[in-house]
């Protein structure tokens, strides 16, 4: 199927994929782009090493700028910032070194020794290259660009002194939203001591806006009279912020409901210093499996690693591309099922028109790093052969003797040209499923007895499979499962409890896949043995 860009930009004016909502917005703005490109920003704070929301937030506005691009036609950029100039207020749990970052509190992060022991000249050198490389096996696309070479090259300096000159109207946004105590503190801008190089949470006076020369009291009680530019200060967050988005021409950041406030607060102040507040999605933030938001300081989330050691690096695009204005709970349990439906809308990709390709997470996902050149023919690169929950429900079963071999053995069951080098995806996948499986599955099965009718309607299972062609398919299978169920001499209620009762007393869970999928990938022979040891626990 040829899309032409015609087509494309068609689909893209009409398409209600969140991605396509943000990029009509945007185009209502810049219809014909920009020189140089426009711009889009996400932002990081190297206080501490990247994780899931930094991850979420680069693909997120990735998406979005791939929908510009196809609605419009006009070329993007998008910079990833670092506030390395940032003073560090607390030593983090998770380094090295402490003692020594403790004697440096107060420092912009850019000026901090590196408490790791690696060739990096900072704190925040370490942490910014463990960025890029977090970017870069990812595929993203992006420039770095960080707050110290900002204010340290001068590149600040013209926006800075913007905010000397708007100094009164700045205090006229930020003062009304601080509680009184910080008020007798705050400054829109914080100089850096020249005695002891912290970063100062004190008031300044403005003596000459034009050539940035501030005048504060330093730490030791001096008057100190110094240039604000050149890495000699630092602006507050909010202010920061919006200083970023004029100097740099921001066009688009996305944030999250956290940070609704700074948002409007910067935006006005944006506006102060003759600019504008980029267009940007608000989205919801993650919660625990008990519904809590995330906090790296509690443990209670779950890392890219954790997701990556038991699902694939699609399947976190597809479950963060869904919903980002709604909470969603992350956790270990929602990986299974966000493996599966990837696949489902993979799947569907290729025969799809235009306007349900781009409303399709796949098309987004394999667009954003540069993977997808519109609507390709089917391919084995496009289908999954196992369904991931039916491989987790063979891995299950299989139990202490759980291998990559011993799957892939039972994957000729059902499979054809059953070799991991024929399926890549699926043998990534068998190695995930023995992971979950044995870190989440394995220690809560629990195989328990038939009673009542359960007991016949196992027997006559037996009896049908045992009628069975070795050969039977998948559907088929399905069939006679589906037709014992029915059977009102049995007494199941309905077919539900039926194949609960199979989930219960084969598998050892509550739910399962489709039981003729299961028999068809375990082999009947194999299921009859289940059957038979299921009997046997009466």
């Amino acid at each position: 199927m040829t899309i032409t860009p015609e087509a494309l930009i068609t689909a893209a004016q009409n398409s209600k994929a969140w991605p396509f909502q943000e990029a009509q917005r945007l185009a209502k703005r810049l219809p014909q782009g920009k020189p140089g490109g426009v711009l889009f920003e996400t932002g990081y704070g190297p206080s501490g090493l990247p994780h899931i929301g930094t991850f979420q937030e680069v693909l997120r506005t990735t998406l979005v700028r791939r929908a510009y691009e196809a609605l419009t036609g006009q070329p993007t950029r998008l910079v990833a910032f670092s506030d390395d100039m940032d003073g560090l207020r607390k030593v983090p749990d998770n380094v090295p070194n402490k003692e020594m970052l403790a004697r440096h509190m107060g420092l912009p992060l850019s000026r901090i020794p590196n408490p790791f022991g690696t060739e990096y000249e900072s704190f925040a050198a370490h942490n910014n290259a463990k960025l890029r490389e977090f970017l870069d096996q990812f595929g993203f696309e992006y420039e770095f660009v960080s707050s110290s070479d900002c204010y340290n090259s001068g590149r600040f300096d013209d926006a800075l002194k913007g905010v000397l000159a708007n100094f009164g109207a700045i205090m006229d946004i930020m003062l009304p939203t601080l509680g009184e105590e910080r008020r007798q503190t705050y400054s829109p801008v914080m100089p850096i001591s020249p005695t002891t190089g912290a970063v100062l949470q004190v008031p300044i006076a403005v003596v000459d806006a034009a050539a940035g020369i501030i005048r504060f009291t330093d730490e030791d009680g001096n008057t100190v009279e110094q240039s604000a530019l050149g890495g000699m200060a630092k602006c507050q967050w909010k202010v920061d912020w919006a200083m970023r988005w004029v100097a740099l021409g921001v066009d688009y950041e996305m944030y999250g409901k956290d940070l609704t406030d700074s948002g409007i607060q910067s935006g006005k102040i944006a506006r102060v210093l003759g600019g504008h507040k980029p267009e940007g999605l608000i989205y919801e933030l993650f919660l625990d499996a008990k519904g809590e938001k995330i906090s790296k300081s509690k443990g209670n989330g779950l890392t890219i690693d954790e997701w990556l050691q038991y699902g694939s690096e699609e399947s976190l695009g597809y479950y963060i591309f869904a919903a980002p204005k709604s909470a969603k709970q992350l956790h270990a349990g929602v990986i299974p099922k966000a493996v599966d439906d990837y696949w489902q809308f993979r799947a569907a990709l290729p025969g799809q028109e235009i306007d349900k390709q781009l409303g399709n997470p796949v098309w987004h996902l394999l667009r954003a790093n540069e993977r997808h050149e519109g609507a390709q023919a089917p391919g084995a690169g496009d289908t999954l052969p196992v369904p991931f929950s039916l491989l987790l429900n063979l891995v299950g079963v299989l139990g202490a003797g759980a291998t990559r071999e011993a799957v892939w053995s039972y994957l000729g069951n059902y499979v054809a040209d059953a070799d991991p080098a024929a399926h890549p995806a699926l043998d990534v996948l068998v190695g995930k499923a023995l992971a979950y499986n044995r870190d989440f599955v394995a220690p809560t099965l629990h195989k328990r007895a038939p009673v009542g009718g359960e007991v016949a309607a196992l027997q006559a299972l037996d009896a049908a499979l045992a009628e069975a062609d070795p050969a039977t398919g998948a559907e088929d299978l399905q069939t006679i499962v589906y037709e014992i169920g029915k059977q009102e001499a049995f007494g199941f209620d309905n077919l539900r409890d039926w194949f609960k009762a199979l989930y219960e007393t084969l598998l050892g869970s509550e739910q399962g896949p489709r039981m003729g999928s299961f028999i068809a990938l375990y082999g009947i022979a194999p299921t009859r043995q289940l059957i038979a040891e299921a009997l046997d626990r009466r």
